[in-house]
């Protein structure tokens, strides 16, 4: 998994927030109960997780319960608890913190899927209504390297008609990439040196391949896209002629 700037800062928030939101509170201590407090406390980790990530959500909980011991509960600056309810207020507050946390970035991580997966889909989609509308195969082609080179953060996509010359590595059905005939770890290794292959098979006819080079730095892409790229690879062989080169 990609750790990105935004999930450094996310994490840097998870341990700020709660302990600025702790000092901002101070002046309401004698006025606002220590439950009331806590309270808040969660809402701030509920915060650092639906914007951030898993990692960042417990750090905020954690932190959360650490700075209302310090600020909030007798003796004061002091992690030392005397009072038994707040104790329990306390451990309440962290457990409840790692909990809400965890869903909220759980929730995220969904909502982040469900994106992804109608992206692709309208991909497919698209692709098929421009197979059904155009009479020319080229433009399903050209549609098809388009969207290959976005979904895999393509340097370059060209089209090959008919040829099989070499042995570049290959993008499988399966979503798998292999090497002289051994299975590449795309996510240990980043993409293989060179273009990749992508054949363009419909009915068990081969038609042509997709050859794949990524940009510099691109992260290998997800299984899902993958296999993404492999159904579009497959829309535009179906759209082919069998005798026509694509003009690419």
């Amino acid at each position: 998994m990609r750790f990105t700037v935004r999930d450094a800062l996310a994490v840097v928030a998870g341990a700020v927030a709660p302990f600025v939101a702790a000092l901002l509170l101070l002046p309401l201590r004698g006025s606002v109960t220590p439950t009331n407090t806590a309270l808040v406390l969660v809402v701030v980790v509920v915060a650092v997780s639906a914007l951030g990530n898993r990692p960042a959500g417990a750090l905020a909980a954690l932190s959360a319960a650490l700075w209302f011991d310090f600020f909030h509960t007798r003796p004061y600056q002091s992690f030392h608890i005397q009072d038994r309810a707040d104790l329990v207020t306390a451990l309440l507050l962290l457990a409840v913190g790692l909990i809400v946390s965890q869903l909220a970035a759980r929730g995220r991580t969904l909502g982040r899927v469900a994106a992804t997966d109608a992206s692709h889909l309208e991909r497919l989609h698209g692709t098929a209504r421009l197979a059904s509308l155009s009479t020319s195969s080229d433009d399903v082609v050209r549609r098809v390297r388009a969207e290959l080179a976005e979904i895999l953060e393509l340097r370059d996509c060209r089209f090959e008609y008919g040829t099989l010359t070499g042995r570049p590595p290959r993008l499988e059905p399966d979503g798998s990439v292999r090497v002289d005939g051994w299975v590449w770890d795309l996510e240990l290794q980043g993409w293989p040196d060179g273009a990749t292959e992508l054949r363009a098979v419909a009915h068990g006819r081969y038609q042509g391949r997709f050859l794949l080079t990524p940009a510099p730095g691109a992260v290998p892409p997800s299984l899902e896209a993958r296999l993404v790229a492999v159904d579009l690879a497959a829309q535009a062989a179906a759209a082919l002629d069998d005798d026509r080169p694509v003009r690419a």
